[in-house]
């Protein structure tokens, strides 16, 4: 069994799966790799680099013709050749058929390539997504928070936008022309967005684009800002770079792939590694309707520990993973109606005699188990 966690750009690229994946675009390959990198995104930029490379190769192979073909591996073999027949005694010499030279040579040309395209468009890469740059050239109705507390506006779908202070939003005069409803951003707004699954909601902020066919959500990112953050309040968001995503996976209104974000998890983007990381909010909210009803179900007696974690999870949205087998002697018997969140955890691992870890967003639960 392959553990991706362990894979760099190289191994991804020289991986089977992942070129099927690249190449022939499944289903039910997009299904795993998508809900892998929500388990890891801490590989996201390796994962889209690989793309990037097997794209590059891919579209190499599809448009160069017979004659520039022939022309190129000739030119490769000389050069490898000459590399060859320099002297280096201490070296041992790998003698390969020149099908692998070309890969190994088209694929060392694209790593390349792609290494030096990183470095030489990384600040460029960050004006070409800024929020006067992808909106100039588009007929857009523009609103401007100029004063010092927050502004609510109504957008053509019934969404409504708590629009921050120095903040601004720009948007269509309607979205029936179009298969997304597409906002963009400069600053920190509230989404509270209309339902509508065939028709996907799209929030362009500088670096990435989140995407969500109805929930409610929190964006930052002010320009001047190092970092960008998306919190989720309810339902479900789509996070993906601008970079790297393709507009068929932004639009998509059959799958929400990139990072996704549940309730009460928080995501963080740097804008100078270009790095996503998961996390959950430091105070998280109850998303339960029915305050009082919540309340009540917080008071055990000698009740089953799987019991308590899915109803802690279901009011709380968030994922809590144990060893059920492990723990499933194991009895909470305590009063958590008027504690927070974490402090929850904490008075319940010390009945049990556990401890809790934060891990990509989701709650993980160590015990050796109860008598």
């Amino acid at each position: 069994m392959k553990d991706y966690r362990l894979f760099d750009i190289s191994d991804f690229v020289m991986d089977e799966d992942f070129i099927r994946w690249v190449n022939e675009k499944k289903q039910a390959d997009d299904d795993f790799w998508n809900n892998w990198l929500s388990q890891n995104p801490g590989k996201y930029m390796a994962i889209a680099e690989a793309r990037r490379i097997l794209e590059c190769i891919g579209t190499e192979q599809r448009v160069i013709n017979k004659n520039e073909k022939q022309h190129e591996i000739n030119r490769l073999m000389e050069t490898i050749r000459g590399s060859l027949e320099k002297p280096e005694p201490k070296a041992r010499v790998i003698i390969l058929s020149r099908k692998r030279w070309l890969a190994a040579a088209a694929l060392l040309f694209a790593i390349a390539s792609s290494v030096v395209y990183f470095l030489a468009n990384h600040d460029k890469g960050s004006e070409k997504f800024a929020y006067a740059a992808i909106t100039s050239s588009r007929h857009l109705i523009e609103n401007i928070n100029t004063s010092e507390k927050p502004i609510s506006l109504r957008l053509p779908d019934e969404s409504i936008v708590e629009l921050a202070a120095n903040s601004r939003i720009s948007y269509a005069n309607n979205f029936d022309s179009t298969d997304t409803r597409d906002v963009y951003l400069s600053g920190e707004a509230f989404f509270r967005v209309t339902k509508n699954p065939s028709r996907p909601f799209r929030v362009f902020a500088n670096e990435i684009v989140t995407k969500v066919l109805g929930t409610s959500f929190v964006i930052r990112c002010f320009e001047k800002d190092t970092i960008i953050n998306v919190t989720v309040r309810t339902g479900k968001v789509s996070v993906y770079s601008q970079a790297t995503a393709s507009a068929k996976e932004t639009s998509s209104p059959n799958q929400l792939g990139g990072i996704i974000l549940t309730p009460n998890q928080e995501l963080v983007y740097e804008k100078s590694k270009q790095k996503f990381q998961k996390a959950l909010l430091e105070n998280p909210l109850v998303i339960s309707t029915d305050d009082s009803a919540y309340q009540k179900n917080m008071l055990y007696e000698d009740i089953p520990l799987e019991k308590v974690f899915t109803q802690l999870s279901k009011i709380y949205g968030i994922g809590i993973v144990y060893d059920n087998e492990l723990l499933k002697k194991c009895t909470v018997t305590a009063d958590l109606r008027n504690e927070t969140f974490y402090k929850k955890l904490e008075l319940i691992c010390k009945a049990i005699g556990a401890r809790y870890e934060i891990i990509d967003g989701q709650i993980v639960i160590q015990a050796k188990g109860c008598e």
